[in-house]
């Protein structure tokens, strides 16, 4: 039960700190209370000294703002806590005991607004706990009120440490939520380009193999050509929808397969797929592309990929030439193509380019990509991880 007590209590003023703006863990209103116990025991202390009025007027004072969350649910403001317990404190010094508790709860309210307040009313409470115990030493007798000033001054600056823990964590918690976003906005990214590249490449695929068999059944009524080619079309899609079942499968927290992702030794077979849609398609390769990295692999079959949709869309009739280059040094792809009489900018207005280019930028790799000399021609140049290596020392 004094669980359940405690939870709710704690929930509660969790939800007024929230309210009332405060970023402070729920335990520093707690501990701040804590003076309630030094004004109490100081009220004590003053049971013979003050009459019934004052000594009531000071432990109300002290307590309102405690009141005002019991009552409301709603924190005081610091200026409402800060006046209401240094005229308390004022009125039990004038007369002052040995030991005197009640300067104690100055050090608390201090550290307090020094956490929570704005600064200039912190220093405003400050300067005004150490003058009541400057005039409390020098009018009433407050013996000790050179350590209390010091203890007023320790307190502001707990607080002032406080208030800097506090507002370097919400820095620190901000900016993990900045670096979280934005990996989750290119994880995003990267899927979704991901599903652009297998979507636009096997439509492209698949429309030509149906085209080949619309032919075949039209004009040649070649059922067998046809069966072929609907045959095909069949197999591209499905691969597309198995890839497309793996992209969105990384959105989820557990894999969505065991299929690996294609690298720079697949282009090859990328490119017979596209010479059997119907697409004339030359292939040249020089070195291991095996030997080049995951990533940089990836890319650069996205980016073939990409390139051969765009020709199979633009271009269909047109004669491509791929030449993959890999060396020591860097690995180099070069995809042309004859553009079209009517097509000057055979890949504008769509996200091929775009996301070629964040390939390349995400791979530090050179890219270009336009008409030239009658054709259109992709160039990508991805340095190797030594050679990059080499070049920032």
């Amino acid at each position: 039960m004094h669980a359940t007590v405690i939870k709710r209590l704690r929930a509660r003023l969790e939800a007024s700190l929230a309210r009332s703006g405060l970023t402070l863990p729920w335990w520093v209103p707690v501990g701040a209370a804590v003076g309630i116990v030094f004004a109490i025991v100081a009220l004590a202390q003053r049971g013979a000294l003050l009459p019934p009025t004052p000594l009531a007027l000071t432990g109300l004072l002290e307590a309102a703002s405690i009141l005002v969350w019991a009552v409301t649910g709603e924190i005081a403001p610091p200026w409402l806590k800060s006046s209401t317990i240094i005229a308390a404190v004022a009125i039990q010094l004038t007369h002052p005991v040995v030991p005197d508790f009640a300067p104690i709860v100055l050090v608390f309210l201090t550290a307090e607004m020094a956490a929570i307040a704005r600064p200039r009313l912190s220093v405003v409470v400050a300067g005004v706990s150490i003058a009541v115990l400057g005039w409390a030493g020098i009018w009433s007798g407050l013996v000790g009120y050179p350590v209390y000033i010091v203890a007023v001054l320790l307190g502001y600056t707990a607080g002032c440490v406080l208030r800097w823990y506090v507002r370097a964590l919400d820095a620190e918690r901000g900016k993990q939520d900045a670096v979280r976003e934005q990996a989750v906005l290119a994880e995003r990214q990267r899927i979704a380009r991901e599903v652009h590249d297998v979507v636009a490449h096997s439509l492209s695929i698949t429309l030509l193999h149906l085209t080949g068999a619309r032919r075949a059944l039209q004009q040649d009524r070649d059922v067998d050509e046809a069966v072929d080619g609907l045959t095909e079309a069949e197999r591209v899609g499905r691969v597309a929808m198995a890839d497309i079942r793996r992209a969105v499968g990384l959105l989820a927290r557990t894999p969505a397969g065991t299929r690996p992702l294609p690298g720079a030794d697949d282009i090859a077979g990328l490119v017979e797929r596209t010479r059997a849609a119907g697409v004339d398609v030359h292939y040249e390769q020089q070195g291991e592309p095996s030997t080049v990295g995951a990533s940089a692999g990836l890319g650069l079959y996205r980016i073939a990929q990409e390139s051969l949709a765009n020709i199979a869309k633009h271009a269909p009739d047109a004669t491509a030439r791929i030449h993959l280059h890999v060396d020591q040094e860097s690995t180099r792809l070069i995809v042309r193509n004859g553009l079209p009489a009517t097509c000057s900018d055979a890949a504008s207005g769509g996200a091929g380019l775009p996301g070629m280019r964040e390939r390349a930028a995400q791979l530090g790799a050179d890219l270009s990509a336009g008409p030239l000399g009658g054709q259109w021609v992709v160039d990508i140049t991805v340095p190797c991880p030594q050679s990059r290596t080499q070049v920032s020392s």
